[in-house]
């Protein structure tokens, strides 16, 4: 009796830890992608150490500014979360030139995407709200929180507005909101979620542009509005969907297979961009990808035995036809551990990222 009852309490604690572990796996999806190799650091892409010397901006107790803007007297702003690993909360903080830090509005959420429009509103994307519009006054006003289907913005991320007043955006998902593990899920899944939308101001009607972005992120327009481009992190690669020419409405790859993940995209004033990485691409995750069952077991194990993002700062210097004109690095990641916010003023790069507690500069003219 005492032998059964040993072999039954082994028994359960065996499928306990079993069911521990497959748990996790029994919550991913993935799909099986096979990236091309990635492109070494030669040429336009040689390492440098142009990011190894920043200023930093503190950002007291915040962290993590994914976008940046400034008004017209040269006041920074920037959306903040608590932590590196807490996102449930935040605020848009006001830097003014002299570095003092002030909390400009409470969304009690993280903002993302940050843009002033033409009548000197703050236009943000909300992880709590969606498209919001924030007055000189500060009154919010929410402009968009869910698709033409119904479907919520829970990630929306990158954002510009067109000299016509329409408002172009990302949304990474629509399934949950984020937390560093979900992340790494949309990630490890390689499933099309969110999209990329149109706001129209005069409407206010939402449309979607494109049904199902890789981790779709940073958004910008051209220099002659004729098109825009959309960042989609997992996949390596930045989109352009056309607005205006024979191909209006079609949306092809404009760069592909680069050497990180791209985040952040920003205008230069001769019409080529800043494109900002979260990190390089990691060896382990690319050699995983090809193989579903394999990324559930990974997701399955402990976050410190998963794929980790390396310490990496870049930045691209990109034309606009798309091709690569130089780079800024921190191959440490010593001073620019990430370089996901990207935005050029007043002849200083400033960079920012999902959790950074800092925003830095460098000057670049």
């Amino acid at each position: 009796m005492k032998h059964s009852q040993t072999t039954s309490a082994v028994f359960l604690a065996v499928l306990a830890a079993v069911t521990l572990f497959l748990c996790p796996a029994c919550a991913i999806h993935p799909l099986a992608w096979h990236p091309a190799p990635k492109p070494a650091f030669t040429g336009t892409l040689t390492l440098n150490d142009s990011l190894k010397t920043l200023e930093k901006i503190p950002l007291g107790a915040w962290c993590g500014p994914e976008d940046i803007v400034f008004d017209a007297q040269g006041n920074l702003y920037c959306g903040v979360h608590r932590d590196a690993s807490d996102f449930s909360d935040g605020r848009i903080l006001k830097i003014d030139p002299s570095g003092k830090v002030e909390e400009f509005f409470s969304t009690n959420s993280w903002v993302a995407g940050l843009h002033f429009d033409r009548n000197g509103n703050l236009i943000a994307l909300s992880h709590r709200l969606g498209l919001i519009s924030i007055s000189p006054d500060k009154v919010l006003t929410v402009l968009a929180d869910h698709d033409e289907k119904g479907r919520p913005f829970l990630i929306p991320n990158g954002l510009d507005i067109a000299s016509d007043g329409k408002i172009y955006f990302s949304n990474t998902s629509h399934t949950s909101a984020y937390t560093p593990k979900y992340g790494r899920k949309l990630i490890l899944e390689m499933q099309p979620n969110g999209g990329l939308y149109r706001y129209d101001p005069a409407t206010g009607a939402v449309k979607t542009l494109i049904e199902g972005t890789y981790f779709g992120n940073g958004v910008v327009l051209s220099q002659d509005e004729s098109h825009l481009l959309m960042t989609e992190t997992e996949r390596y690669r930045v989109l352009r969907y056309w607005l205006r020419g024979d191909k209006t409405g079609g949306t092809e790859v404009f760069m592909d297979n680069l050497p990180g993940f791209p985040n952040g995209i920003s205008i230069r004033e001769d019409g080529s961009y800043w494109l900002g990485f979260s990190t390089r691409r990691n060896d382990a995750l690319d050699k995983i990808h090809p193989r579903p069952g394999m990324k559930k077991l990974v997701y399955s194990l402990p976050d410190f035995l998963q794929p980790q993002a390396d310490l990496f700062g870049m930045v691209l210097h990109v034309s606009p036809a798309g091709d690569v004109l130089g780079g800024l690095f921190d191959p440490t990641g010593t001073s620019a551990p990430e370089a996901g916010a990207v935005k050029e003023y007043g002849g200083y790069l400033y960079i920012g990222g999902d959790v950074m507690p800092y925003v830095r500069r460098v000057k670049v003219r």
